[in-house]
């Protein structure tokens, strides 16, 4: 696949994305690779290959976990809460800045999705339904395990486990954080008319299935700042087993509750030719970062338009970046993609991780 985009195309000018300048408009969006110690600390490989993309105009990491607890969705995933985790972070994020990039940290619970024999506890949701899904664990393919019903008292208990993940990132040398609200995972569910089935103040009308979200977002912001707060949303999305019939409402809800702080961005997974695209940005006036999915190819020829006529502010890609470290370098030349190795996306060791080779590889490569 090529594609070529002129060096004054929209997605190419600069930003400044809440109290962060970019270069460029095209985020590297964020993408598990397994790659983690088993202890959660970032592998030293982690260092290279984030640096290897640092020309995105802003990389949002892996989903990062905030507790042990908030662990296990998939194998070899990190966290940010120990020191041992901050001080390989700030490895990360130093090596990123050294190479002129910027970087927010994704931070995720991964609610009713984790398995115990992978977080080592028992998983939590909003209400005791399970996600009707396989996940890998170290004995091999099982089933997602009921999850427990969180006790009320309980949730402020992971608003914080939030803030202070969000404080270590910042202290790690990171430019901010994402709030992971999205792709099934705690905070999504919470949001669902389907997956929250609660009768307490977090369940029951949009608001209140929008306020686990929106207490996480207000208690970070208080914590590094909003201008260095980002939240992923996927209204309707179907990762997960979440199935949600009402796709509006809540994240209405929540929009209205966020705005106020002036956050650096709301980041929507979504098919932007959707009715809920369209009614959520209306509602939107801020920063807004596209997604359109790992489930169709990128079409950079919408994206660009998308951002020529200001229905968003940039476009996070994400294979697109796991297999072409210089993608904006190729994208400027119109040069072929590299095609990413699916067999290799979640595979411990170097391979389809920071081997993909850049275009000065291939120069060297045909100058021997």
């Amino acid at each position: 696949m090529t594609f070529t985009l002129a060096s004054d195309a929209a997605l190419l000018r600069p930003a400044v994305i809440g109290d962060t300048p970019v270069t460029n408009r095209i985020f590297m969006a964020p993408l598990t690779r397994s790659r983690a110690q088993s202890d959660g600390t970032p592998s030293d490989l982690a260092v290279r290959y984030y640096a290897q993309r640092a020309a995105a105009g802003l990389i949002i990491t892996e989903a990062t976990a905030i507790s042990a607890e908030a662990n296990g969705a998939y194998m070899n995933t990190p966290g940010n809460y120990t020191d041992g985790h901050q001080a390989k972070w700030a490895e990360i994020a130093a090596a990123v800045h050294e190479g002129g990039g910027r970087m927010f940290m994704q931070l995720w619970h991964v609610g009713r999705m984790g398995h115990p024999e992978i977080s080592g506890t028992e998983t939590v949701a909003p209400s005791a339904i399970a996600a009707d899904m396989l996940t890998h664990t170290p004995s091999g393919k099982k089933p997602l395990p009921v999850p427990r019903a969180l006790e009320t008292d309980e949730i402020s208990g992971i608003v914080e486990q939030f803030r202070r993940a969000a404080r270590r990132a910042v202290d790690a040398g990171m430019d901010g954080v994402e709030i992971h609200s999205a792709n099934g995972y705690l905070l999504h569910e919470f949001l669902s008319d389907v997956v929250n089935q609660r009768t307490d103040a977090y369940g029951g009308s949009p608001e209140n299935r929008a306020r686990f979200t929106a207490e996480v977002v207000e208690a970070v912001a208080d914590e590094i700042g909003a201008g260095r707060v980002g939240v992923r949303i996927s209204p309707g999305g179907v990762a997960g087993d979440m199935n949600e019939v009402d796709t509006v409402s809540a994240y209405e809800a929540l929009i209205e509750r966020i705005a106020p702080l002036n956050i650096a961005y709301l980041h929507v997974l979504i098919d932007p030719s959707t009715r809920t695209f369209g009614a959520l940005r209306a509602l939107w006036s801020g920063t807004l970062v596209l997604n359109t999915g790992r489930d169709r190819e990128t079409d950079f020829c919408q994206l660009e338009t998308l951002a020529e006529w200001g229905a968003i502010t940039a476009a996070a890609v994400g294979r697109p970046f796991l297999a072409n470290p210089d993608l904006i370098d190729r994208l400027l030349l119109g040069a072929d993609l590299n095609t990413p190795d699916v067999a290799t996306f979640y595979a411990p060791g170097p391979a389809g991780y920071v081997d993909y080779p850049t275009l000065a590889d291939s120069v060297a490569v045909e100058s021997a």
